[in-house]
C-alpha cells in the first residue's frame, strides 16, 4: 500500500498571505495543528509534485550547550534533490500510521522520525519554534518545515545511513559553511548564531 502522508492546503497555511523563509507565527499553526478539518493525509507520489498543499516536515535542530547537531546528507537519503547538501535538522514525514489527524499524530509522527533518523542519550526538551518554506525549488515548493529546537546534554548518534559525517559543530563553523547547507538550515543558522532560537 502507498505511503500516505499528512498535508495542510496551501490556502489555509496561508490565510494571512504568503510568507518566505523562516516564519514565527506558531500560534496561528499550532491552530491549524489542532483542527482536523485542516488537516489530511495524501499519496505521497501525488503530493510530491502538487504545490496546493503543503507536507508537514518536522525539521529537528539538535543543540548541545552552543553546539549544533549537523550531516551531510549522503545517497541513501529519499530526497535525491538534497544530497551532498549539509543540514542541521533532522526529521520526515507524518505519515498515516501515525493516527488520526491532528496535533498527537502530529507529536507521534515527530518522536517516531526522531528516533528512526537519531539515537539521543539521556533527556531532553524540545519546543517549536517556527515554520520552513522555500518555494523556490521543486521540492521546496511542497514541503514546509515545523523547525524543533531540541535541548539535551547527552550524546547523539546517527541511526539512519544517509545521515553522512554526522557530529556536532559550532555555529561559527557552520556559518562559515554557509553555502554547502541546504535552504532550510540556511533559513535558521543567524537566529540561532544570534540568540533568536
Amino acid at each position: 500500500m502507498e505511503e500516505e502522508v499528512l498535508v495542510v492546503p496551501a490556502d489555509v497555511l496561508f490565510r494571512s498571505g504568503e510568507w518566505f523563509g523562516l516564519h514565527t507565527d506558531v500560534a496561528a499553526f499550532q491552530r491549524i495543528l489542532g483542527d482536523a478539518q485542516f488537516l489530511e493525509y495524501r499519496p505521497r507520489s501525488i503530493v510530491e509534485t502538487d504545490p496546493s498543499v503543503k507536507q508537514l516536515i518536522p525539521y529537528a535542530i539538535l543543540r548541545r550547550a552552543k553546539e549544533i547537531f549537523a550531516y551531510r546528507r549522503g545517497k541513501a537519503g529519499g530526497e535525491n534533490r538534497l544530497h551532498d547538501l549539509w543540514s542541521i535538522g533532522v526529521g520526515g514525514h507524518i505519515c498515516r500510521d501515525d493516527g488520526d489527524v491532528g496535533e498527537t499524530a502530529y507529536q507521534t509522527g515527530f518522536l517516531r522520525e526522531l528516533d528512526e533518523e537519531v539515537s539521543i542519550t539521556g533527556p531532553f526538551e524540545q519546543r517549536i519554534i517556527g515554520l520552513l518554506y522555500d518555494p523556490r525549488t521543486p521540492v521546496g515548493s511542497v514541503h514546509v518545515g515545523v523547525v524543533h529546537v531540541v535541548d539535551l546534554q547527552g550524546a547523539v548518534k546517527a541511526r539512519d545511513t544517509s545521515l553522512a559525517d554526522a557530529e556536532f559543530r559550532t555555529i561559527n563553523s557552520l556559518l562559515k559553511d554557509r553555502e554547502r547547507l541546504e535552504t532550510w538550515s540556511q533559513f535558521v543558522i543567524d537566529p540561532l548564531a544570534d540568540g533568536r532560537l
